[in-house]
């Protein structure tokens, strides 16, 4: 299945993608796509409901995307783990994974405006693969880490490279900014995904495209990167873990390469879709 949320009559209403341009309605099924939903044997509820209900659609170029899942309870993001990424970044390849928090209230839709906040000189793009977390995990051993997914979708990690490096102290205040998480179109739940470490992503600002790589250039695959975090935190159903970006991120031009208003930012991940993003300047 793919999980998706849409706005309809100014609600948020959950829904799946039928095909590539059709989205089931699900509101009648009386959950958003959360945590309770993925504790409590969501995923297989639903597919049994939609199977056995004949639901109204709409077509997902008529409607605004939401957040293809519910604001999680916490953004787990992995640095520097493509080592062609750390390269351009000056820095070594790290031992173990670097792992930072982004703010959930940068929770955004796939296609809403990126906003370049007020004092942002450095605002960076960053396509990643990000994964759903489906039930509790805590002491996950890598053998059994992809048990835990619920799925896997496309984030963008947004990052102002002042405030995240020059700034000093954590990076997660350059990670944070309201819109700096783009999410969806949707979540592709496992079956459509048998191998996240090998998955072709790709961004382009202005149509010139920039970052163009697999995920099997991971220094720590999905499954390595589940269980360790499961070392340190519980990892609660419908947490989110975003793993890390490939070269080509402004930071590593010469001269560096920032958003300005007006950008169009464009990305996606084999079989997860595709997201796009205008740039605007916050007043």
């Amino acid at each position: 299945m793919k999980l998706t949320r849409f706005i309809q009559n100014d609600k948020v209403t959950p829904g799946v993608f039928a095909d590539d341009n059709t989205i089931l309605d699900c509101s009648s099924f009386g959950e958003d796509w959360n945590e309770g939903f993925f504790e409590n044997d969501g995923l297989e509820r639903l597919k049994a409901f939609v199977a056995s209900n004949e639901l109204p659609s709409v077509e997902a170029s008529s409607v605004t995307l939401a957040p293809a899942i519910a604001r999680p309870s916490k953004i787990v993001c992995i640095g520097l783990n493509y080592a062609l990424h750390a390269k351009e970044s000056g820095m070594e390849p790290p031992s173990e994974p670097v792992v930072f928090f982004k703010s959930t209230s940068a929770w955004s839709g796939p296609n809403d405006t990126i906003v370049i906040p007020r004092k942002s000189e450095k605002t960076d793009w960053e396509v990643e693969l990000a994964v759903v977390i489906g039930k509790k995990a805590k002491y996950v051993s890598e053998e059994d880490a992809l048990d835990y997914v619920a799925g896997y979708a496309v984030h963008n990690d947004y990052s102002e490279r002042a405030w995240q490096i020059e700034m000093g102290g954590q990076w997660v205040k350059g990670k944070s900014a309201d819109t700096y998480a783009p999410f969806g179109p949707y979540v592709a739940t496992t079956d459509e995904v048998p191998d996240p470490n090998e998955l072709k992503l790709w961004l382009s600002v202005n149509g010139e495209k920039l970052q163009d790589s697999t995920t099997a250039d991971f220094i720590f695959n999905v499954q390595h990167v589940i269980s360790y975090l499961s070392e340190f935190m519980t990892l609660l159903p419908g947490d989110v873990i975003s793993t890390g970006t490939p070269a080509g991120v402004g930071l590593g031009f010469d001269p560096p390469r920032y958003l300005k208003e007006g950008d169009v930012v464009e990305l996606g991940i084999d079989k997860l879709g595709t997201q796009k993003q205008v740039a605007s300047k916050e007043r």
